[in-house]
Parts: C-alpha cells; sequence; structure tokens
C-alpha cells in the first residue's frame, strides 16, 4: 500500500510553469530518487511535498490522509503547516545547522519546541527533557558521531555536519524522509560518508525520496527512479531500467551527459 500519493501536482512562478501534472506514488519502506539537471523542478516538488511552497493544483496525501487539496481553499495557518511538515524529514543541500548550538542541541531542538506544547510537560519537563537528550544521542551514534555531539557545526567537517542534518530530521520520527541534493555542497572525499549513511537507512527501510545527481548511488539503493525534465515526469520506473536502458529520448540525452559509474 502507498504511504504517500501525489496526484497533478502543477506550480508556476509568475509565468513560468515549474511542475506539470506531477504525480506519483510510494510505499512504505522504499526508496525514490528523482533525477534530472538542475531546474527541472526536482527541489521545487520536494519543497511542496514539505509545504514550505504551495502547489497550484493537485492533491498530496500521506497514509490515506489528504495533506493538500488543490480544489479547496488552502487553510495555511502555521500551526497546521507546521503539523502537515511533521509528516516529511528534509534535508538540505547546505546542512542549516545553527550555528550556536551543539551537534547534540541542533539535533533536540525541534523536539523540545514539540513537547513544550504537551499538557504534561510543566509536570514533567525533567523527564521530558531527558528523554529527548538520549534520543538525540542515539540518533547521532546511529551516525556515527558519538565523539563529536558536543561540537559546534564549525569544528565538523561538511559530512559530519549533513550528518548531524539527517539526525536532526529523523528526530520527529517522519513518515518520509527527503533529502535535496544530500552531497552537492560537499568535497568529493566527503561524500562517500553520507552516501554510506543513507545507504544504510534504506537497508532499513525507512521511506526516502532522494533527489540527487549520485547516478550510481540512485541506481544502487533506490527501489524506484524518476526522471524530470522541464516540470514534468518523463520517465519512471526501475532504477536499472531507467539508468541503464531508458526508453525516452530526453532520459537518453541526460544520462549521456552525466557519469553513471
Amino acid at each position: 500500500m502507498a504511504i504517500l500519493e501525489v496526484n497533478h501536482i502543477e506550480k508556476n512562478f509568475g509565468n513560468t510553469k515549474v511542475l506539470e501534472d506531477v504525480g506519483f506514488s510510494l510505499e512504505e519502506g522504499k526508496a525514490l530518487a528523482i533525477i534530472g539537471s538542475s531546474g527541472s523542478g526536482k527541489t521545487t516538488l520536494l519543497r511542496c511535498l514539505n509545504f514550505l511552497e504551495r502547489p497550484d493544483s493537485g492533491s498530496i496525501s500521506v497514509k490515506g490522509e489528504l495533506l493538500f487539496d488543490g480544489s479547496a481553499p488552502w487553510a495555511g495557518k502555521e500551526r497546521d503547516l507546521r503539523k502537515k511538515r511533521l509528516h516529511f524529514g528534509m534535508v538540505f543541500q547546505s546542512f542549516h545547522l545553527f550555528p550556536q548550538y551543539t551537534a547534540l542541541e541542533n539535533v533536540m531542538l525541534a523536539e523540545q519546541m514539540l513537547a513544550r506544547e504537551r499538557e504534561d510537560f510543566k509536570q514533567n519537563k525533567k523527564e521530558i527533557l531527558e528523554e529527548i537528550r538520549q534520543h538525540g544521542v542515539e540518533l547521532l551514534t546511529r551516525m556515527g558521531l558519538q565523539e563529536r555531539m558536543e561540537h559546534y557545526p564549525h569544528q565538523l567537517s561538511g559530512g559530519q555536519q549533513q550528518r548531524v542534518a539527517i539526525a536532526r530530521a529523523l528526530a520527529l520520527k517522519p513518515d518520509i524522509l527527503c533529502f535535496d541534493e544530500p552531497t552537492s555542497a560537499l568535497d568529493p572525499e566527503l561524500t562517500g560518508e553520507v552516501l554510506k549513511v543513507i545507504r544504510s537507512l534504506a537497508e532499513q527501510k525507512t521511506t526516502m525520496i532522494i533527489v540527487t545527481h549520485e547516478m550510481a548511488f540512485a541506481r544502487d539503493v533506490a527501489d524506484q527512479v524518476i526522471f524530470m525534465d522541464d516540470g514534468v515526469i518523463v520517465e519512471s520506473g526501475d532504477p536499472h531500467q531507467v539508468i541503464d536502458h531508458p526508453r525516452e529520448e530526453r532520459t537518453k540525452r541526460f544520462l549521456s551527459r552525466v557519469n553513471l559509474s
């Protein structure tokens, strides 16, 4: 059964059509890779899923719950948007860690903010905050950063910062983890450590959407690949079919220009 259903998503910026009739589904525990040239609409699609952008039309459902219906009035209250965003964890290209907080504090922050809305927070503050701290420690240990928890972002390598960002995205236990070119801001020697973490998440059946320019990684790790061009889905299917034996001419032209190894 699909955990995510995206139907007929459209998005314009002024007179520029960025997404046109985009639709797909994603099963729980599967990894979807989205590939395509810069400007093809990949990042805008992720931002629409995470409600950082409002689609102009279409629908988005998670676990059978309709989160967005383009035919209905937009209920854009911040509290409602925050609740919808909790279904998605977002890992950005350039980390976006808070420089004044340690790695552990960055991971704990969102969970702490949500905890303050709990009715029992005042009575059980100490216990709740300790649970959040232990959860943060577990996540950073899972990322191989147990020795870096008290370090500030400027004391970490780019790869370490991105692993902190992944731990932070996992902290709120999202239904779907989204990556927007997670290695594009990294030096080549640091790319491998981040891809290793994402690979391990795939092996643990974490539901993921990965916008990536790493073709070999997409082919080896994803269960499904979508190729986008000019805001439309040109081709989708099994990674080996789409990447090694594309059917569409636009897909073939794109893949002829990239490194597949």
